[in-house]
């Protein structure tokens, strides 16, 4: 997945943001308006939007990227919330000031409505925008990141539980795909393979 900080189509100003940047924007005290962060950018205050704090990817975004250095808190009074991505789209979509980020899935299914502003790397200082191929590759940085199912080992007694792994790690690659996600790099399948196997106690050939 790669997270996708998004704008409204109509915002012309932001080309890039930095962690820094979103720093500003999604912890308190926040800057109220786009001026705060850039003295070349409007007086115009920014709507920010963010998913639930129940959500895995609220959870990235702030506690491994956004916050994971600092002791700052998110301006909960200023932001809103919303566990439903699609809300967040919309929100967005007709704010002209405004800034969300979710799943690259969502972003992809809607660029048309939305604006995916590129993010300063910290290490490399290059701006990146997230696309299915620097999301693979890891230069969308340091918001593209892998997803992982986890079994319990005893569970694969089960033969429905044994079928559904195999099933998984067989299609995950392409299913991903056709649900707006991107795939990881067939080496990864293929260390996931050997793992499965090497953990059942034998040999398990399975198609990528």
């Amino acid at each position: 997945d790669g997270l996708s900080i998004v704008l409204n189509k109509n915002n012309t100003f932001v080309d890039k943001l930095t962690i820094d940047d979103l720093k500003k924007i999604y912890l308190a005290p926040g800057a109220r308006t786009w001026k705060e962060i850039n003295a070349a950018w409007p007086d115009e205050e920014i709507k920010v939007y963010s998913p639930g704090q129940d959500s895995g990817t609220y959870d990235y975004f702030f506690g491994d990227v956004v916050n994971k250095d600092d002791k700052g808190q998110p301006r909960n009074e200023e932001i809103t919330f919303s566990e439903d991505d699609n809300t967040m789209v919309d929100g967005v979509a007709l704010e002209e000031y405004a800034i969300g980020f979710f799943g690259c899935s969502y972003y992809f299914e809607n660029t048309d409505r939305l604006k995916a502003v590129p993010i300063v790397d910290p290490a490399t200082e290059n701006a990146v925008e997230p696309t299915p191929e620097t999301i693979e590759s890891g230069e969308y940085a340091p918001f593209s990141r892998p997803l992982f199912i986890y079994v319990k080992v005893k569970s694969l007694e089960s033969p429905a539980m044994k079928e559904f792994t195999e099933f998984y790690l067989s299609n995950a690659g392409k299913l991903s795909q056709k649900k707006g996600y991107v795939a990881l790099p067939d080496e990864i399948y293929e260390a996931a393979y050997e793992r499965y196997a090497n953990r059942l106690g034998g040999t398990h050939y399975l198609t990528p």
